[in-house]
C-alpha cells in the first residue's frame, strides 16, 4: 500500500515539473506540450 501510494507522488511531482517546464517554453505550441507530456507518461 505505501509503495502505491509513493509512486503516485512520485508521478504527480514528475508531470508537475514537466508542465511547469513546458509552459515555461512559450515559442511551443500548447498541442504540442500535451502531446509531449502525455507521450512522456506513457
Amino acid at each position: 500500500m505505501l509503495k502505491t501510494i509513493s509512486l503516485l507522488i512520485v508521478s504527480n511531482i514528475f508531470m508537475t515539473i514537466a508542465w511547469y517546464g513546458f509552459l515555461k517554453d512559450t515559442h511551443v505550441p500548447l498541442w504540442k506540450a500535451i502531446l509531449l507530456s502525455w507521450g512522456l507518461l506513457f
